[in-house]
C-alpha cells in the first residue's frame, strides 16, 4: 500500500511570531490520522513565558491573558510534544507538517531553550523523520501554478475542507489530507516510500531556496539569503 494509505500523524503549532528561532509555542496538536480521519489526538495550550503580540493573537485567537491563566509551562509542553513525535518516528510513522521547516525548527529551539533533549537525541542520534511537508511537495510538483501557497489556498486547490484555519488541530488534520490529495493527483509522489519522499523533499526545498534567493537578488536585494535546509534550520552563527 502507498504511504498515503497508511497511518499518518499531523503536527501543527500556533505561535507568538514568525521567526522560528525566537517565537514561542502557544498551541500545538499532534493528530493520528487513518484513511483521512482522526483516530487519536493530543492538544496543548502553553504559557509561552512572553507576551503574545496582538497580531499573533488576531490570527490564532489566544491572548496573553488566556495563555497565562490556562496554559501549561512551556517546558512541559515542548517536552511532551517532542516525546510524542519521537514515539511515532520510532514506530516508522511519518509526521506530516505544513511548512515543516518552521514548526520543527521552532520546536527544536524551544527544546534547546529549556535544556531538553533534541528530537534526534530521542531517536538515539538518528536523524528525525520521515517528515512529509505538503507545502514543499506542492511547490515542487506544481511549480508554475499561480496564487498563494498558504494552507488555506492549497486546501482549496486540492478540495480539502479546512475546518478552522489557524486552529492547531484543524490545521494538522488538513495538512494530512492535503498530503494525501497530492499523492492521489501525482502518481510519482505516491510511488515513493516515506524515506524516499523525505530525501526528495530535502532536494526540492534546497532548489526552491536557491531559485527564490536568485529571484530576490534580481529584484534589488543583493544581500538576500534564503536558508535551504529542511526540515530543520540551524540557528544563525554569531560572528565574533
Amino acid at each position: 500500500m502507498a504511504w498515503h494509505g497508511e497511518p499518518l500523524v499531523g503536527f501543527d503549532l500556533e505561535t507568538t511570531g514568525t521567526e522560528p528561532h525566537e517565537a514561542r509555542i502557544v498551541t500545538a496538536a499532534v493528530v493520528e490520522v487513518r484513511a483521512g480521519e482522526p483516530v487519536r489526538q493530543r492538544g496543548w495550550l502553553a504559557d509561552p513565558g512572553i507576551r503574545i503580540p496582538a497580531q499573533a493573537s488576531a490570527i490564532h485567537g489566544i491572548t496573553s491573558e488566556h495563555a497565562t491563566a490556562q496554559g501549561r509551562p512551556a517546558r512541559d509542553v515542548a517536552e511532551e510534544i517532542a516525546q510524542t513525535l519521537a514515539g511515532y518516528w520510532a514506530q516508522g510513522v511519518p509526521v506530516v507538517a505544513y511548512n515543516a521547516a518552521f514548526d520543527l525548527t521552532l520546536l527544536t529551539a524551544e527544546l534547546r531553550r529549556h535544556g531538553l533533549p533534541s528530537l534526534s537525541a530521542r531517536l538515539d542520534g538518528r536523524p528525525i523523520g520521515p517528515v512529509i511537508d505538503p507545502y514543499t511537495i506542492d511547490r515542487a510538483v506544481d511549480r508554475y501554478r499561480k496564487g498563494k501557497r498558504t494552507l488555506e489556498a492549497v486546501c482549496k486547490e486540492y478540495g480539502v475542507v479546512l475546518e478552522s484555519a489557524h486552529d492547531a488541530t484543524s490545521d494538522a488534520v488538513a495538512a494530512v489530507r492535503v498530503a494525501c490529495a497530492i499523492a492521489e493527483r501525482h502518481a510519482e509522489v505516491a510511488a515513493l516510500t516515506p524515506a524516499e519522499l523525505h530525501e526528495r523533499q530535502i532536494e526540492w526545498y534546497a532548489q526552491w531556496a536557491t531559485d527564490f534567493q536568485r529571484f530576490l537578488r534580481g529584484k534589488g536585494e543583493p544581500d538576500a539569503v534564503v536558508d535551504g535546509t529542511w526540515p530543520l534550520r540551524e540557528p544563525a552563527r554569531v560572528r565574533g
